[in-house]
């Protein structure tokens, strides 16, 4: 077989083989063009980025809590890490994280919006103090404060204070909202389903793609996407969730993946389950915010 094969290219020109190779490519080319331009552009877009911010903000407030399980691949300047959480997060700014072994729970993070705390269990330090940046990257490896944590994991974003803003369609399929305000640029990617581009855009349901801040120089300051969108059930209305959040920050060096497995919408979670106490042998330290 592999002699005929090599007849067969002897017997065809190289002059003939390019000619058909560019072929192929420009048909690939046309066919993937055609592809990204098939997503319908609305025929009613938005022209005010500020009540587009808002619609897709009012769509996040549905979601009160979730309590979730995801896979977790972090990377950073210490390595990489991945592993299973399970998570709870309430608005405005309650979360627990419990970091998963076979063996049972490695790590936990907790904040009930004022006090932090961290156990690590594996090496028997349990930190305490006020939740700050500085302390949720301990267990998340991205300095955000922990509304801003809070609304990431809910699938919203925080937005920067700023004096302007605009807002268009753009090509591949989704508003692009920017924002500009003292040293920094926001951009703020949202995405619809194709049938909302008949819809007048009070109809059109929003979903957060992309949110990334930069500063004067233009360099990425942090980055969320956001992907993998399913319609999960929540009293008697369905909201799309991400089940894929990714953060990263090119200049600190990390990125964080979060892929989730399940997700439960808006339940009752006791408010014990966002504090904890030292176990007995545990080292206890004061978790600076400096």
């Amino acid at each position: 077989m592999a002699a005929a094969r090599a007849l067969a290219s002897r017997a065809v020109p190289a002059s003939a083989r390019a000619a058909v190779a560019r072929r192929v490519a420009l048909l690939l080319s046309a066919v993937l063009a055609q592809a990204c331009a098939s997503f319908p552009a609305p025929k009613q877009p938005f022209t005010d980025p500020g009540r587009a911010l808002s619609f897709q903000s009012l769509e996040r407030e549905r979601v009160r809590s979730i309590r979730a399980e995801a896979r977790i691949d972090q990377r950073g300047r210490e390595g990489r890490i991945k592993g299973t959480v399970l998570m709870f997060a309430e608005r405005p700014g309650r979360v627990r994280f419990d970091a998963m072994t076979q063996f049972g729970p490695a790590a936990v993070l907790t904040s009930d919006g004022q006090t932090f705390a961290y156990s690590d269990l594996r090496s028997k330090r349990y930190l305490t103090g006020a939740t700050c940046p500085k302390n949720i990257a301990r267990f998340l490896n991205v300095p955000l404060t922990i509304e801003q944590t809070t609304l990431l994991l809910l699938g919203g974003t925080p937005l920067i204070a700023h004096k302007q803003s605009s807002i268009a369609w753009n090509d591949d399929g989704f508003y692009r909202v920017v924002l500009r305000g003292a040293g920094q640029r926001q951009e703020i990617d949202l995405g619809i389903r194709e049938g909302d581009a008949e819809l007048p855009p009070e109809r059109q349901e929003l979903v957060l793609l992309r949110s990334e801040i930069y500063d004067a120089k233009g360099r990425t300051d942090w980055r969320a996407t956001y992907g993998d969108y399913r319609r999960l059930a929540m009293d008697s209305y369905r909201v799309p969730m991400p089940f894929e959040v990714r953060v990263e920050q090119p200049r600190a060096g990390t990125d964080t993946l979060i892929r989730f497995k399940e997700i439960a919408l808006n339940v009752a979670i006791p408010a014990e389950a966002f504090t904890q106490a030292p176990l007995p042998g545990m080292q206890e330290e004061v978790a600076s915010c400096d």
